[in-house]
């Protein structure tokens, strides 16, 4: 298990774990349930939700879970997750850090507080400077904070301490989001981490699992190009649909303490 190693940077003073996305592919595999491919492709977000509902009933309305969705698109995904299992749920804001040319291609994530995830190999492979790293994650974490505004709309963020939290993003592709907000969660106090993803590439999946607790998916094809290719309907969502699927949540299950 590759262990955190955080540190502050001596000009943004935030936490980072340098910990290195995977970048490569690999064919190592911790389960065998091929059969779950032919479900593939999903409808849309809200179908893949419910299926992951179906294998998380464990935690169906129990007051010490939560579920955080990723957004934007596994918000949706989380919604579905929350509302089938009676559980609260609220957004976990997390910024992908793309390269200085290429935004598209990430090196990293930073998540609320702050916390940084750095694919190091990726970045001296491409000869990425520690400047040029701060100003990425500068302009990251203006962004972050502008999106936790607006989706939370001054609602106080769910307590995290001692909760078993439910992390749900719409796929994982290279992992970055998803590790910065593991890191996030347990830094906030989660006495419990369980990843939900509806697809995810398997030797992923394989990387993933050595950080959390619990790592639940409905699918982990070994043939994996984007997360896109596993639904019919993969329509970006917007802040407004984040906004009013929150707003809905909120609206029918209290919060929790």
């Amino acid at each position: 298990m590759v262990k955190d190693r955080f540190f502050r940077g001596p000009e943004l003073g935030q936490r980072t774990s340098r910990k290195k996305c995977w970048t490569t592919r690999r064919t190592v595999r911790f389960r065998e349930e091929d059969e779950d491919l032919d479900i593939l492709p999903f409808a849309d977000r809200a179908e893949a939700g419910l299926m992951l509902a179906s294998k998380l009933t464990a935690y169906s309305g129990r007051h010490d879970a939560i579920v955080l969705g990723l957004p934007r698109g596994g918000v949706p995904v989380a919604a579905a997750i929350a509302s089938a299992l009676k559980l609260p749920v609220d957004v976990f804001v997390v910024i992908k850090l793309g390269t200085p040319w290429k935004q598209e291609l990430a090196m990293g994530a930073v998540a609320e507080g702050g916390v940084q995830v750095l694919d190091l190999s990726l970045m001296k492979l491409l000869g990425i400077s520690e400047q040029e790293m701060r100003e990425v994650v500068a302009a990251a974490l203006k962004k972050l904070e502008s999106h936790i505004s607006a989706y939370r709309g001054g609602r106080p963020p769910l307590e995290l301490n001692g909760k078993t939290v439910i992390l749900v993003d719409d796929g994982i592709a290279t992992g970055c989001s998803v590790l910065a907000a593991i890191a996030a969660t347990r830094r906030d106090g989660a006495a419990r981490v369980v990843v939900a993803v509806p697809v995810a590439p398997a030797f992923g999946c394989s990387a993933i699992r050595m950080e959390v607790d619990e790592l639940v998916s409905v699918a982990e094809p070994e043939m994996f190009l984007s997360v896109s290719q596993w639904y019919r309907d993969f329509a970006q969502v917007s802040d407004e649909e984040v906004q009013r699927l929150l707003q809905k949540a909120e609206s029918s299950m209290p919060r929790a303490a």
